[in-house]
């Protein structure tokens, strides 16, 4: 008790007359939060500048409460050294060679829940019986895409973490933050989109070409699903891949070394790099998002050569992102080779970039060859 008297004299002890309640209250409300700060950064003897004996530690806690409130303040308090990181926001030293090897278990875990929980929500929404998931109910994929809105974020927070170079870390939190706000907007969008696959909509075609939308009654209501739609394809989609992609390249800054012996992929990293490659070519195709691929390719190609003039090597990790790029690339000029003369897609993606979404061909060609398999 007598340790916490002076914590406790803050707003316990009888004030003076003069004094107003507002003084008191704001007293009160300092005490409450600077001292539990205090005492949790005086809690890890590193923390002490003293000495790192814990029962010096032990004193300086003694003497925290023993102190009035003026000299709890983070700022003011002479416990935290400049040159010990804190907690949060924590800085690491530059260190060019300094390496971190391969990160099987996070880009494995990244790979599978991408392929499972991205690429496999459209497909579980439509093999699983519609019974089990009504149409006014969120289906399967809805819950393959929450999982993803939580997962994945983790997943690249790590991925920064275990970087050995230090990183922006508010520009790290600010694109999570954005990437999660985005694939959210998208979730909602691409929820109702893809249920009306089930009432014939028809996705290699636009909102107002549609059978089932054109003939609606208002035809405001035309707008809304419009609306919708720019809510899912650009909207939701900016918001979710620019910060995915920018995080991407953060973390690629960081896999430099200056080792040539570190430059190299492990086996698991080979394996791994054509289910990475297809996931980002089913991402950039179907999300209409080249122009933000290929500008973030461009980048690392021009960082790798400036770092190169440096004497420094792409890592394993590096390697990996870098390869995985290189091969979406290849699996895209393929892919709009392959439907460069179809008509129809055409008249949907008029553009000069021509990528055809692969959903939007699902619908076109696949589903009406699955019907005419079914009338025979």
């Amino acid at each position: 008790m007598e340790a916490h008297s002076g914590f406790a004299s803050c707003f316990c002890a009888p004030t003076s007359a003069g004094e107003s309640l507002h003084k008191r209250r704001v007293g009160f409300y300092s005490c409450c939060f600077t001292f539990p700060c205090c005492l949790l950064l005086c809690s890890e003897p590193q923390l002490c500048t003293h000495t790192t004996d814990p029962n010096s530690a032990a004193k300086h806690r003694l003497w925290l409460g023993t102190q009035p409130c003026s000299l709890l303040l983070p700022s003011q308090s002479p416990l935290i050294s400049p040159s010990v990181p804190t907690r949060h926001g924590a800085a690491k030293n530059e260190d060019t060679s300094k390496t971190s090897p391969f990160h099987l278990d996070l880009w494995f875990y990244f790979t599978l829940q991408n392929w499972v929980l991205d690429f496999g929500r459209p497909i579980a929404m439509i093999i699983l019986p519609l019974e089990w998931f009504p149409l006014n109910k969120p289906s399967a994929g809805d819950y393959f895409h929450m999982a993803y809105n939580v997962i994945t974020p983790f997943l690249l927070l790590k991925l920064i973490e275990r970087s050995p170079k230090t990183l922006p870390r508010s520009m790290v939190y600010v694109s999570i933050i954005t990437f999660v706000m985005g694939a959210s907007i998208h979730l909602v969008g691409d929820s109702v989109n893809h249920r009306l696959i089930f009432s014939g909509y028809q996705h290699h075609l636009s909102v107002r070409e549609n059978p089932i939308i054109r003939n609606l009654k208002p035809e405001t209501l035309i707008d809304s699903f419009e609306l919708l739609y720019y809510y899912d394809e650009y909207l939701g989609h900016s918001m979710w891949y620019i910060p995915f992609f920018l995080i991407l390249f953060i973390y690629f800054t960081g896999c430099f070394t200056p080792d040539k012996d570190e430059s190299r992929m492990p086996i698991s990293a080979l394996l791994l790099t054509g289910p990475s490659s297809l996931y980002y070519w089913y991402l950039v195709t179907e999300g209409q998002i080249f122009i933000l691929y290929i500008f973030t390719f461009f980048a690392m190609m021009a960082l790798v050569m400036h770092q190169k003039r440096k004497g420094l090597v792409l890592d394993s990790n590096g390697l990996f992102l870098f390869y995985s790029f290189i091969i979406t690339l290849v699996l895209i000029a393929v892919w709009v080779v392959w439907l460069w003369n179809d008509k129809t897609l055409r008249k949907k993606y008029p553009g000069v970039i021509y990528i055809p979404e692969p959903w939007a061909f699902y619908t076109l060609h696949m589903s009406n060859l699955q019907a005419a398999k079914e009338s025979l």
